[in-house]
């Protein structure tokens, strides 16, 4: 089958790469004993209906007329076709025993389950994996090949030295004929592999590898057992394969019949396994037993790879050469070529020199067997003649990444957080001069119209009244009102007021009602008595404006989390028919009479009717976190889950270098796939129920997504967290603060049952990240000057890596859980109190204003600290998911800091600010950083100025009224025929 080997071996080559371009973003690993399973069935059943087809179109010819029952296999423990002669048919050797046989099969069965259950344990402990030694599988075999066969054979007679051969000639016989010359090639190429891939690869991830688990030393262990688990698999392959060697068409079937056997029983046992598993694993019962389209159709696509790289088998050795040099070049080329700029600092030259090596070490080991077998005519070899296109493939592969390597920049002329600053200023301006145009109410009610394409609503007047008497900054620019409302209009007025009475109807809904009827506000009954708070807070601020509102019924959410998330298409058609909407050129400035008698009254038994999904403590970022993305998008269609390396690809759209860009843009979770695995509402919320249908439900904050309607939340508006400073307590001057970063908490944003959710959570992973625990977390990327100046003569500065034991001692941070571990259960409330310990008593609220630097963070839902961090003289430094009604009024970098919430640029940022010295872990040079104070102290003060003119009790009421205003007219009957008309 001398014809097939070419197509098999290009077929190898075209399913690795596909193989490795689609692996690091399958949802197929999410379930890897399920996947396992399929997978190996799929082979199987391939190699099965294999051993039925190829005695039908085997028995083709070689060269020189002898017969081959098969496609050339590599020939593991035998001596090479060109080691010794041609064996004669009296020669070939049967299989010793029956119990050989039976060996090898159990061993092979064994061995494949072994191999699963290790596959699962490292990828759910990704995070603690380190670079995979699988490249090193062609030396073992290499090595194997020596010491069995190459250091026993006599010298060939093609190594004695011809008269006329040159000195390139005595070099190539003696590389090409030497007995280690196969473990010498994949030796390179290994090396090369192993290097290329750790070095180009991209930075850690701050997902949790906890120093108080044993995962720590084990999953690197377990990875390192797998490699040599994966030799024996190929070993017992290519045993089975050559235990039936000359017995014709007959042996021929029975190999592959013996291995697809082998698959299949494999299979089995790992159905039956995880069986057992789902009979006693109550938590997991559900994540076993749903499978997704997503998985499904992932899963389908690896088998389909899998399967037809089973089939073009072209040796152990060489398989595993080919399979190994493609993959190292396939994964090292994507990360070069998607990573050109200067962060994430990669050892560029050194992952260049590594897979230069690899292709030697390959280009060596397909010379050496191309000239081996040139001596030899005894067998079909694979490479008995190296065409000429596949050194043209290794020279453009070559020159591809000599032009990567050198266009890759390793140095910016600034600091990018000048330029965001800068940047921020001008945004502000212009955010300025575009919502506080209007001076007068018509000038207001124009701007309106123009920027709404509607009429205010009814009453608009008394607004403007209300607004202007406080000395309101912001009087046009209600855009989040607008995107919260639009598709609404998609909804008739008794659609909406029906779904609101469905949702305050049923107490299990966790959706507490407010009436408003006559001019006055009030609690309905049935409201949870630890959120009792919150409703008298929002009764004390409606009942500012409630006279000038029409009557009508609100429902407030009153869980932490949001609650309506739409799917995409259907949200996009509802807001274009909102924008559709064309009301009446003259309406009337009234809302319509009998709004009261169209309310449901509340029945006397509470309903048992809900429209709401119950996801709490599940993951939620594939059924509700990302349905608000297009459907191509790679939330949708990509899954990252690796989590123990920073997926570039989703901080590159709002990042610059390793600091947050745009603070907007970071919020969207469309192009962050690997979310899903980073924030406690995704992992597993507290308390979850949500709809996949429009309906009204008004929430403190949102992620991107989902569709509720925010407004301002009583928490602040009641002071619940207060900027409050007192003689014992004072907001000192910026130089009299410490200069440390300062943050007090709770593991409050998502519960953790027992299954290690918190390890992904974020407040636990910045916290993790600001600490030296156990010297567990990885070396941080700090942007520091280099000494090099441009020839405009401005210094230049570069990435350098530095232990967070170093960070911590030159740049003091002041970040601890407090003494109580909460939202866990099991042995994860163990796991954090002892990762995180010692844990810290409670500080006061007040004790906040004796810091430069305050950190804020998610909790469940929205941080209640950012506001009154922002009316202080210190610096908030905020990394968040949850936006809020304030959200489009604040500029970061003008106001705050933002800091993404993966974390990779929180010490590069605090570096900025408060300054670094001390020598730099590569270059082992003094570096100096200066520090940046003026520019921190000036984002604090305009951040506490603003604050003091937008974010004032009084702005939240003005924010509230107009949205009631809204939404009155939205559930009016005549919504269209009423609105704002100026009366002069």
């Amino acid at each position: 089958m001398d014809r097939l080997k070419w197509p098999a071996t290009g077929g190898l080559v075209t399913c690795t790469i596909l193989l490795c371009r689609s692996i690091p973003t399958t949802f197929a690993l999410d379930k890897p004993v399920h996947t396992s399973a399929v997978v190996l069935a799929s082979c199987a059943a391939t190699i099965l209906g294999l051993s039925r087809l190829l005695p039908q179109v085997s028995g083709a010819r070689s060269h020189k007329g002898q017969q081959y029952d098969a496609v050339p296999l590599g020939d593991l423990g035998q001596p090479h076709s060109s080691r010794e002669a041609s064996p004669s048919p009296d020669d070939v050797r049967y299989p010793s025993s029956l119990r050989k046989l039976r060996i090898l099969f159990m061993v092979l069965v064994v061995a494949i389950c072994v191999r699963v259950e290790l596959l699962r344990e490292v990828l759910t402990n990704i995070q603690c994996a380190t670079t995979s030694w699988e490249p090193i599988v062609p030396f073992l075999f290499a090595l194997w090949d020596y010491l069995t066969v190459q250091r026993h054979r006599e010298r060939f007679e093609s190594e004695e030295e011809k008269p006329d051969s040159s000195v390139y000639d005595w070099l190539e016989s003696s590389w090409t004929t030497a007995r280690y010359r196969y473990v010498a090639a994949t030796a390179l190429l290994a090396y090369g592999a192993i290097n290329g891939l750790a070095t180009g690869s991209s930075p850690s991830s701050t997902f949790i590898c906890a120093a108080t688990l044993p995962y720590r030393w084990a999953i690197p262990l377990v990875q390192h057992i797998s490699t040599l688990l994966d030799c024996v698999i190929l070993y017992c392959v290519a045993q089975l394969l050559h235990q039936q060697e000359g017995r014709g068409q007959r042996g021929l079937r029975l190999r592959f019949m013996s291995i697809g056997w082998a698959g299949l029983f494999a299979a089995v046992i790992t159905i039956v396994a995880g069986a057992v598993y789902y009979y006693f694993a109550d938590y997991d019962r559900k994540w076993i037993t749903t499978i997704s389209s997503l998985y499904f159709w992932s899963t389908m696509r690896l088998s389909i790879l899998m399967m037809l790289t089973t089939i073009h088998h072209v040796g152990v050795m060489t398989t595993s050469a080919i399979t190994t040099f493609v993959a190292a070049s396939t994964l090292t080329l994507g990360q070069a070529w998607n990573n050109p700029h200067p962060f994430p600092p990669t050892a560029t030259g050194m992952a260049f020199v590594a897979i230069c090596l690899a292709m030697f070490g390959f280009a060596s080991y397909v010379h050496i067997e191309s000239m081996e077998d040139r001596a030899s005519s005894s067998t079909s070899p694979t490479f008995n003649k190296v065409p000429s296109w596949l050194y043209l493939i290794l020279l453009i592969l070559f020159s591809l990444r000599a032009g990567l390597w050198a266009s890759h920049s390793n140095t910016v002329t600034y600091h990018p957080i000048d330029m965001l600053i800068y940047e921020a200023q001008t945004r502000h301006e212009a955010y300025i001069n575009q919502t506080s145009a209007s001076i007068s109410l018509n000038e207001a009610a124009q701007a309106y119209e123009a920027r709404y394409q509607r009429r205010p609503p009814p009453s608009f007047q008394h607004w403007y009244s209300y607004a202007t008497a406080r000395n309101t900054v912001v009087i046009d620019d209600f855009d989040s009102i607008h995107r919260d409302l639009l598709p609404f209009f998609a909804l008739t007025p008794e659609d909406i007021r029906s779904r609101t009475w469905q949702l305050i109807a049923n107490p299990w809904n966790d959706v507490a009602g407010l009436s408003i009827r006559s001019g006055k506000v009030a609690v309905m009954e049935g409201v949870v008595p630890t959120h009792r708070w919150m409703l008298d807070g929002l009764v004390d601020m409606i009942g500012h404006f409630a006279e000038w509102l029409p009557d009508m019924d609100l429902a407030f959410n009153v869980n932490d989390e949001c609650r309506v998330a739409v799917p995409h298409d259907d949200m996009e058609r509802m807001r274009q028919l909102g924008a559709s909407a064309v009301p009446e050129e003259n309406p009337k400035n009234a809302f319509s009479d009998g709004r009261t008698e169209q309310w449901q009254t509340m029945p006397a038994e509470p309903i048992t009717e809900t429209p709401l999904i119950e996801f709490s403590w599940q993951h939620t970022f594939q059924d509700f976190g990302n349905v608000g993305c297009p459907p191509g998008s790679p939330a949708r269609a990509q899954r990252t889950w690796d989590v123990g390396i920073l997926c570039t690809s989703c901080t590159h759209p709002h990042s610059l270098g390793a600091f947050l860009a745009n603070w907007t843009l970071a919020g969207n979770v469309c192009h962050q796939p690997d979310l899903a695995d980073l924030h406690g509402v995704y992992l597993s919320p507290a308390a979850f129920k949500g709809a996949h249908e429009l309906y009204p439900v008004f929430s403190q904050s949102k992620v991107h997504g989902f569709n509720d309607i925010l407004y301002p939340s009583a928490w602040n508006y009641i002071d619940k967290a207060k900027y409050d400073p007192s003689p014992e307590h004072p907001d000192i001057s910026w130089a009299e603060k410490s200069s440390s970063l300062f943050w007090r908490g709770a593991t409050s944003e998502g519960v953790s049952p027992g299954a290690g959710q918190w390890r992904g959570m974020t407040r636990q992973r910045l916290i993790h990240a600001a600490n030296d625990i156990n010297g567990s977390a990885a070396p941080q990327p700090i942007l520091l000057p280099t000494h090099k100046s441009t020839s405009e003569g401005h210094s230049t500065l570069a990435y350098t890596t530095w232990p967070i034991s170093t960070l911590a001692e030159l740049l003091p941070v002041d970040v601890h859980v407090v003494e109580f571990v909460a939202r866990c259960g099991g042995k994860d409330c163990t796991d954090q109190a002892a990762e995180f310990a010692p844990l810290v008593a409670p500080s006061d609220f007040q004790d906040h204003w004796k810091y430069k630097y305050l950190l804020d963070l998610d909790g469940a839902g929205f941080s209640g600290r950012f506001l009154p961090f922002l009316h202080s003289h210190s610096l908030p430094f905020k990394a968040a998911l949850f936006r809020e009604w304030w959200d489009d009024r604040v500029t970061p970098w003008q106001h705050f800091v933002p800091i993404d919430v993966r974390g990779q640029g929180f010490w590069a940022t605090l570096a900025y600010f408060a300054g670094l010295k001390g020598t730099a872990r590569l270059t082992g040079k003094e570096t100096v950083l200066e520090a940046h104070e003026m520019e921190a102290e000036r984002i604090a003060e305009r951040g506490r100025n603003w604050a003091g003119q937008v974010l004032r009790r009084e702005d939240m009421e003005i924010y509230f009224f107009r949205l009631l205003l809204e939404w009155g007219r939205l559930t009016d009957d005549a919504r269209d025929s009423i609105g704002y008309v100026d009366a002069g």
